[in-house]
């Protein structure tokens, strides 16, 4: 591929909040390409551009460069207006979708308030020598509430957001920067060039790092955030902070898990001021083996906040002047990443590239782009050192025999493996997972399938076959990441089990009375409550994302998309879209009028009449069918299907118009969901899983509204018990029609007729434009208020009565009620605190009951944290 020359190609842009960019081309056959940080000046997601591509050298990735741009993809931005002086206000690139903050007069403004929402259009991009202005022409005023959607997460998933007051009272006693005599008995490294890596929205920085060559190899400072010195054990911040056990993270939001004062200030290592830390100092020889390793107290002065976007292009040669007193040792640090990943690879470790959501979210808390997040070797080059970090304290621990808190990974189930290896052999795998060590096995049988459309896929089937990574102070070792001792030493303020570890380590490397061991049985305690945190913060990041992904979708009802198919099920198949990193469900019955025969074995659904099959990895196009925020759930069907022939209206009753085809098409679709009934396969199966749809982490997904195989991450029982739940009746045996059924698509059963009618009235005018000269209205546009209120704020809104409709939807009452528990019974026999005991099986209340908390998302990373990379 190096051997191919330059060549022009027009696409579509997306923006990565970093300040980089990916092309995805008009040419289905050719590959994404990086776009970097120089070269995205004045282009804004989703613009359709012009770029001159070429290989990058000794790989398989393209690299561009954008020529020029040619159609915006905005027209009309939503957000917070901000007024900066009399004469001048903003709205703020807060989903850092547009690359700078939109420029807007004061008598452009329609007289909006300070902080008021509004949507404005623009008067010029930021293109030939030009600023970024707009003007104001709908004030959406005070009536909505960007974090809706979050908020109902928040409550439904019981995570707690508000401080006890004695926190809020202990929080205001803390200064901005640490006391003199905090430093004593410290070492000093304010001198050193030490630097934060972080995502472009980071406000909490707890590690820098440094990295100097001597005749030995390489000595690697790894400086993280002191929280311990000012949480103390037992204190209102410490109780709120276990309560929490992390910090969740979702678009343009955080629940903190310490106070803002320390979270984004004293325990944050913001550039040029003094702060605590804890060091782990390690030398590594040239073949990237740990030789010695120290730790202590230090206050440090961090030298550059750098962006990951903002590392690799120091790494490419490319870096900004502002980075020139950093930039030796940004190389240094690629240069041991690069031997510390080649050894960790070599040894066994799993390497699932698996894809994360990015979400581009306005003001208002608009989705204004979806995308599938990409992740540079600045990412691994953190990564690495973090790995470091976990693998040197976990090791000291276990040497001076220290009970501890480990992140421990169980290896996988023999039925588990069996299952896998079926499907890489369906696929065209040659690979046997039987026969020397598993991990460099698997790592093996799925380099077969690099660049192939299966490759995403099976990393997705590897990951689902093992178990849930968690806390324990009983250390089985990592068998994802292939270590032997490994614990959480990197995130202190945003992961409990990290400052716990801080605490530990304390009682063996500081003189002081302060800190004492932990007794293994409140360790083992901690381990259960914390996991739980963790997966309680993981289902709610993920089900934002789905709410999200509906109601970016909702736009697009009735018109077409090219994608891929992500999945094949019993009721259907999965599609995830090639423009947009969301996924949907086309269901049997939109797929033709035939009948159709699921191939369980090789993931396949063949037509019986015409022989016509889908299968994984499959080109598909397809139009949007329906989109419920509520649920989180999104419906495609074929493109160019007749669904309901007697529905056949091409002509608009009020305009005597012809109706556009996605106008029609959404017409029919939408009628049709008052009219038929859901089948039960997607009822039982679909709706089950839907709840526990899978992104910050950080780094991106395909679509968590209706169920894909990246949700399966969120843990799902053994493949005998899927089969027993598919089970249904067959179509001819289907219950009669419930008149009060909402959805046949979403099968959410309410008796209210008139939020069905208002879901109709809305698709009919979806695709009804303003006509020309008509006057802009003053107040809110009500299409806009329905999109991200939901109906049932809408309603409120308007004074109509909601009492009568759930305040939560039925998966959010599912998530409220619900437990984490485990989800797959081969966890009793796997699981480090189940061994010893048998489970009832007799009393079907107890029959689930295990101790070790699995059901969250199946994966080898060590942290979701946002901007943190897999495995920080």
């Amino acid at each position: 591929m190096s051997t191919q020359k330059k060549k022009i190609l027009t696409g579509t842009i997306k923006r990565h909040p970093d300040g980089f960019g990916f092309f995805i081309p008009e040419d289905k056959e050719h590959p994404d390409v990086y776009i970097p940080r120089n070269s995205m000046e004045g282009v804004m997601t989703n613009d359709k551009v012009t770029v001159e591509v070429y290989p990058e050298k000794g790989g398989e990735r393209f690299r561009g460069e954008v020529i020029r741009v040619v159609q915006r993809g905005t027209k009309t931005f939503v957000g917070r207006f901000y007024r900066l002086n009399d004469r001048l206000g903003i709205l703020r690139d807060e989903g850092k979708g547009w690359g700078q903050d939109l420029k807007i007069k004061i008598e452009d403004s329609m007289n909006a308030k300070d902080k008021e929402l509004v949507a404005a259009e623009v008067i010029s991009y930021p293109e030939d020598g030009k600023s970024f202005t707009g003007k104001v022409t709908s004030v959406i005023g005070n009536a909505l509430d960007p974090l809706t959607d979050i908020k109902r997460v928040i409550l439904s998933s019981g995570i707690p957001q508000d401080f006890s007051a004695e926190t809020l009272e202990q929080a205001k006693h803390y200064k901005e920067v640490p006391d003199e005599k905090d430093y004593k008995g410290r070492k000093d490294l304010r001198e050193m060039s030490l630097i934060t890596i972080d995502g472009a929205t980071a406000k909490d920085f707890d590690d820098a790092v440094y990295v100097e060559t001597n005749p030995e190899g390489f000595l690697l400072y790894v400086a993280i955030a002191d929280v311990s010195h000012y949480v103390q054990v037992g204190s209102p911040i410490d109780r709120d902070a276990y309560e929490r056990g992390t910090s969740v993270y979702f678009p343009n939001f955080v629940v903190p898990m310490l106070p803002e004062v320390l979270s984004n200030g004293l325990c944050s290592l913001n550039p040029h001021v003094p702060r605590l830390c804890m060091v782990a100092e390690m030398q590594f020889d040239f073949t990237g083996e740990m030789t010695r390793s120290d730790f202590y107290e230090a206050v440090m002065e961090s030298k550059a906040r750098v962006t990951y976007g903002e590392a690799q292009e120091v790494i490419d040669g490319n870096g900004a002047e502002k980075f020139d007193h950093v930039k030796d040792g940004i190389l240094r640090l690629a240069d041991l990443a690069k031997i510390l990943m080649a050894k960790r690879f070599k040894e066994g470790s799993l390497d699932l590239e698996i894809p994360e959501t990015e979400l581009v979210i306005d003001g208002a808390g608009v989705p204004i782009d979806i995308q599938r997040s990409e992740r540079l070797f600045a990412h691994r080059l953190i990564e690495e050192m973090m790995l470091a970090a976990n693998v040197a304290v976990a090791k000291f621990l276990h040497g001076k025999t220290v009970p501890a808190l480990y992140r421990i990974h169980e290896p996988p189930n023999e039925m588990a493996i069996r299952t896998l290896e079926k499907y890489m052999a369906t696929f065209g795998g040659k690979t046997k997972l039987g026969q020397g060590k598993l991990q460099k096995r698997l790592t093996k049988a799925l380099e077969e399938f690099e660049n192939r459309p299966e490759a995403q896929i099976l990393n997705i089937l590897t990951l689902r076959s093992m178990s849930q990574a968690k806390y324990s102070p009983n250390n089985v070792g990592h068998f994802g990441l292939g270590f032997e001792y490994y614990a959480h030493f990197t995130s202190p303020i945003r992961r409990y089990p990290d400052l716990i570890i801080h605490r530990l380590l304390k009682t063996q490397v500081v003189k002081s009375n302060q800190y004492r061991l932990i007794s293994e049985d409140d360790l083992a305690s901690a381990g259960t409550i914390l996991s739980a945190a963790e997966q309680r913060s993981t289902k709610a990041e993920r089900q934002v994302q789905s709410i999200k992904k509906a109601r970016f979708m909702e736009k697009f009802l009735g018109q077409e998309f090219d994608g891929m198919i992500s999945s094949v099920a019993k009721f259907g198949i999965f599609v995830l879209l090639r423009e947009y990193d969301i996924d949907g469900l086309v269901r049997l019955d939109d797929l033709g009028h035939d009948k159709w025969e699921f191939d369980e074995e090789n993931l396949r659904l063949t037509a019986r009449r015409s022989g016509m099959s889908f299968n994984i990895g499959d080109s598909i196009r397809i139009q949007v069918a329906a989109a419920d925020p509520e649920l989180g759930q999104i419906n495609f069907v074929k493109a160019g299907m007749e669904i309901n022939d007697e529905m056949d209206e091409d002509i608009d009753d009020e305009t005597g118009d012809k109706k556009s085809p996605a106008a029609r098409s959404a017409e029919k679709y939408l009628n049709r969901l008052r009219k038929k009934e859901e089948p039960k396969e997607w009822q039982g199966e679909e709706r089950r899983r839907g709840n526990d749809r899978r992104s910050n982490d950080r780094r991106s997904s395909p679509n968590e509204k209706s169920y894909s195989l990246k949700e399966d991450r969120q843990g799902r029982k053994d493949q005998k018990s899927r089969r027993h739940e598919e089970r249904g009746p067959k179509p001819a045996q289907r219950e009669e029609r419930n008149p009060n059924q909402k959805s046949r698509f979403f099968g959410d059963k309410r008796s209210e007729q008139k939020g069905q009618e208002e879901k109709v009235q809305k698709a009919q005018k979806a695709f009804q434009f303003r006509p020309e000269g008509e006057e802009r209205s003053k107040g809110p546009d009500e299409n806009l208020l329905r999109m991200i209120l939901g109906p049932s704020e809408f309603r409120k809104t308007q004074g109509q009565d909601s009492e009568d409709k759930p305040k939560l939807s039925k998966k959010l009452q599912f998530a409220e009620q619900s437990k984490i528990r485990d989800n797959d019974e081969y966890s009793e026999k796997n699981s480090d605190s189940l061994k010893d005991r048998k489970p009832n099986r007799k009393d079907a209340k107890k029959r689930g009951e295990t101790s070790n908390d699995r059901g969250g998302v199946r994966k080898t990373r060590v942290s979701q944290g946002r901007g943190k990379g897999k495995t920080r």
